[in-house]
């Protein structure tokens, strides 16, 4: 297995030799960020090598179920699962979302979905790639009309999404009668603008928790003491 083929967490290992999108901060940070407390039930939505059902899986007891179309990605999946210490409570289901039949309601929805759009960023010319990076296949607005529809009552879905897609989010969720309850701007330093979103949506409306995250000190490169602390029960190096 070659260099950068596997990624290794404290409690578990990502490896990732044939998927397209290999672990990266976005994912990491998500499954951090995620607000997760008694659920039973969660739903990892484009999975990829079973990053985030992995994070979920470590911070619950919860059953996680993940989905992922990209048969290679879906592969390793399956394969870090099974060598994880949650094998039992983990389930991948290699499909489209919007074909995915479910036998249950979730709790919590997570996903780092494909959200660049091919007018505005090329195409890969690795079909894998461009179907882990490109909107084509499951756009904000499908998922969300999915997601809601699996969603508990008291359930809640967390994305994290490039910045200048916030307002095209929040019409989307108004769209299916979501509410934001936590959004956080992520920032690459203190000196540049914000180039991701974290945000939670529920059935349930009121003010929005609201909070910025610098991922590296401008200085010196480093990462900041906020992203060490928020990432520390998963990185090796924390």
């Amino acid at each position: 297995m070659g260099r950068n083929n596997f990624f290794q967490f404290k409690q578990f290992k990502i490896v990732q030799e044939k998927a397209a999108m290999k672990v990266g901060i976005d994912g990491v940070l998500l499954g951090a960020w995620a607000r997760m407390d008694a659920e039973r039930h969660i739903l990892d939505v484009g999975t990829g090598t079973g990053l985030l059902a992995l994070m979920a899986a470590q911070r619950t007891a919860a059953f996680v179920d993940a989905v992922e179309i990209e048969a290679d990605a879906a592969h390793e999946a399956r394969d870090n699962f099974n060598q994880s210490l949650w094998t039992e409570r983990l389930r991948l289901f290699v499909t489209a979302f919007q074909d995915f039949d479910a036998d249950k309601k979730y709790d919590h929805i997570i996903a780092n979905p494909p959200f660049f759009d091919h007018q505005k960023t090329p195409k890969s010319g690795d079909a894998k790639r461009a179907t882990a990076r490109h909107a084509d296949c499951l756009s904000i607005e499908e998922l969300l009309a999915k997601a809601v529809a699996l969603l508990s009552d008291s359930g809640r879905i967390s994305l994290i999404l490039p910045a200048d897609q916030e307002e095209r989010l929040r019409a989307a969720a108004r769209h299916v009668k979501l509410y934001v309850n936590r959004c956080a701007k992520v920032f690459p330093d203190e000196t540049r603008p914000a180039h991701r979103i974290l945000v939670e949506l529920s059935a349930e409306s009121g003010l929005a928790f609201l909070e910025s995250i610098y991922i590296r000190k401008r200085e010196t490169g480093d990462y900041t003491e906020q992203y060490r602390q928020l990432t520390s029960d998963f990185y090796l190096a924390f």
